[in-house]
């Protein structure tokens, strides 16, 4: 990668290094050699099995009806995020033209809008039609969110919402151009357990910064590996409990859909389709998926053991994870969260775990800060 002198930086040479050498450990930096596998993360999922908490973040084969489901999500209303920047991120922010493609209601695409509202990055909203998803046709990449982010004359699409957030992150705290920052992020094809080839992407967790620069946004090692392990958990294991808790009663099926249609992009027929044969289907689906994650039969008490474990890994000496500002695992584990705003799941949620202070902490970060 050439800088503005036409020579090759030799940060940017290190990053690409680190990129093509594949995904790592989150424990330590990633290594100037190639890894031969992928190693398992510091903790496994309640399955017992690898692949769910594996760095690369490889997913279990989604049943159709699955996938419409996490198309239209569970319903929240959108939270507004903005902490007080430096002036040199402010002057970065500003360069960017974003638009997001998303589902309103997903938890990934929640977690992404969370990370550019708290960053104070203005962005426009595409909504996408889950069914037909015509505006994304552009795209090879079929899944959302789907960030555009346009840089004076150069446009970049950025997929995954960990790879979204890491990006524009380290876009943020190092000033590098988006363009070379998204080729420290490759993606890599690879099978998952059940036999699918899938596109995962190297290092989604990680922030390219060099030494200073991680030192500006870390206290020390432990605690960049400790967002990063909590980043890799909201997606691996906390994201798989919501679908199982909305949807484990057909009253709450059928609520959660209500929701979904009103919220999402459909016309008068496809709504009705959506909400009923929709609610049916994923309600059925859910008990799949209660087996699949091995859940306890009562799933709400694998949803409150996730937030007691959270909660318990924030501590009682700081309101986040991050200090006294919510970081990248507070944001990836309260976008996940807050899909369920207004269902019944997360009114139990909030009355049986302890999380409730820390999320209402959050709450009040957010109006305490000026627009």
């Amino acid at each position: 990668m050439l800088n503005r002198d036409g020579k090759i930086h030799p940060t940017h040479t290190l990053y690409l290094r680190r990129a093509l050498d594949g995904c790592f450990r989150l424990d330590r930096p990633p290594p100037h050699k190639p890894v031969p596998h992928l190693p398992a993360a510091p903790f496994l999922s309640a399955t017992g099995s690898p692949f769910p908490l594996m760095f690369s973040g490889i997913q279990p084969r989604r049943l159709p009806w699955e996938k419409f489901a996490w198309g239209w999500g569970l319903g929240t209303r959108p939270q507004k995020l903005h902490p007080p920047l430096l002036p040199t991120q402010l002057s970065l922010s500003s360069r960017l033209q974003l638009t997001l493609y998303q589902y309103k209601t997903c938890p990934f695409c929640s977690k992404v809008r969370a990370f550019l509202d708290f960053h104070a990055l203005p962005y426009k909203v595409v909504e996408v039609n889950p069914v037909r998803r015509a505006e994304i046709k552009f795209s090879s990449y079929r899944k959302v969110p789907i960030l555009l982010a346009q840089e004076g004359e150069s446009l970049q699409q950025l997929n995954d919402s960990s790879v979204i957030i890491s990006a524009l992150k380290t876009y943020l705290v190092s000033g590098q151009p988006l363009e070379d920052i998204i080729t420290y992020y490759p993606p890599m094809k690879a099978v998952n357990d059940q036999g699918k080839e899938v596109t995962e992407f190297c290092n989604k967790y990680w922030l390219m910064l060099d030494e200073k620069e991680a030192q500006r946004v870390y206290a020390g090692r432990e605690a960049r590996a400790e967002e990063m392990k909590w980043r890799q958990w909201a997606d691996n294991w906390l994201v798989h409990l919501i679908s199982p808790n909305v949807y484990r009663t057909p009253a709450e099926a059928l609520a959660s859909f209500d929701y979904i249609v009103r919220e999402g992009k459909f016309g008068t027929v496809e709504g009705a389709v959506a909400k009923y044969i929709g609610a049916a289907a994923m309600y059925l689906i859910s008990k799949r998926l209660k087996s699949r994650h091995h859940l306890q039969d009562d799933v709400r008490e694998d949803l409150y053991e996730a937030a007691n474990k959270w909660v318990t890994a924030v501590g009682k000496d700081r309101p986040f994870m991050g200090g006294q500002q919510p970081n990248l695992a507070d944001l990836a584990v309260y976008g996940v969260l807050r899909v369920m705003e207004g269902l019944e799941a997360f009114d139990d949620l909030m009355r049986h775990t302890h999380i409730q202070p820390w999320y209402l902490r959050v709450e009040k970060a957010i109006a305490q800060v000026p627009q």
